[in-house]
């Protein structure tokens, strides 16, 4: 693990998160989650602005890549971009069907930076040039052909049917447990932050890209939060009942296979590095986190 990693995720305002991922202490199952008035606290404090970014260097330095390192840099990209816009679009649902006042105040904090992210990606994608399309929802539909057929099963598919379910009954919380394992715990917490960590470390190691760098650790910090919550929310709902255990299990064991196709571009050979890993780290990297996370909720690993 290179010294820039290891200062990122050691970094004050990551550990402040409280996220177990980040925690060593999580390895045996120990780690202090903040409340949630604690969480939207750190919110208050951890506010950054997109317009503040310059991508003059990022322009350049896009441009100068060969093509078929663009093609790939853009596919690696297209998910979060699309992500973003997805589950800024499914967290009404699941805010709403929060049983406590104060989840329901931390989320209105999410939906605020996911909407923030997506308006990352559409200024780096504007102002670098990325796409072909000259508007957000252009760009969002340009970019949704480059997604992974896995990418559809876990947004449209097994995040969408819970959150159609939470709009219709707000006070199912077994399904809302469900929706927060898919959404924190894989989404975000296995997936989402496990390809932040290794694009901006090879962007980081290669001097490449500094705008889209400070930009993405900022969304990479967000989404330490919001796993956090995840995580306070599931052990605290956990505790509560033996059903929702199992219902975080059943829903780990469901989205797996999906989960891990996500992972693998279409393109991928045996053997081929992606962002200067390779497909095994990538996959041991975003399980290292959820063992810790489980341990942290309280839970055994799923095989």
């Amino acid at each position: 693990m290179s010294d820039a990693i290891t200062h990122r995720t050691e970094r004050e305002d990551f550990q402040a998160t409280s996220d177990p991922a980040v925690l060593a202490s999580a390895d045996i199952g120990q780690a202090n989650l903040l409340s949630y008035p604690q969480l939207y606290r750190l919110w208050e404090r951890q506010q950054w602005a997109t317009q503040d970014l310059d991508f003059t260097q990022d322009r350049e330095d896009w441009w100068g890549f060969p093509e078929d390192e663009r093609y790939q840099r853009m596919y690696g990209l297209s998910s979060f971009f699309i992500g973003e816009q997805r589950v800024a679009d499914e967290l009404g649902p699941i805010m709403r069907a929060a049983p406590d006042e104060e989840m329901r105040i931390f989320l209105c904090t999410q939906i605020a930076d996911e909407a923030r992210h997506v308006e990352f990606f559409n200024r780096f994608y504007e102002e670098v040039g990325v796409l072909d399309s000259g508007s957000l929802p252009d760009r969002l539909t340009e970019t949704s052909d480059h997604l992974s057929p896995n990418f559809h099963v876990l947004f449209d598919e097994m995040l969408h049917s819970r959150v159609d379910r939470l709009g219709a009954n707000p006070d199912d919380l077994e399904t809302l447990v469900e929706a927060i394992t898919l959404y924190h715990m894989v989404i975000e917490g296995m997936l989402a932050l496990t390809g932040q960590h290794f694009i901006i470390s090879y962007n980081e190691e290669n001097g490449t890209l500094p705008g889209f760098v400070e930009g993405f650790n900022n969304v990479a910090r967000d989404e330490h939060r919001h796993v956090a919550f995840g995580a306070r929310f599931l052990r605290d709902m956990a505790e509560r009942d033996g059903r929702y255990r199992d219902a975080i299990q059943r829903t780990l064991v469901e989205c797996g296979p999906a989960a891990d196709g996500v992972l693998a571009p279409p393109w991928y050979e045996e053997g081929m590095e992606v962002f200067g890993v390779s497909l095994e780290e990538t996959r041991a990297f975003a399980m290292k986190a959820l063992e810790r996370r489980l341990k942290v909720i309280g839970l055994a690993p799923v095989a």
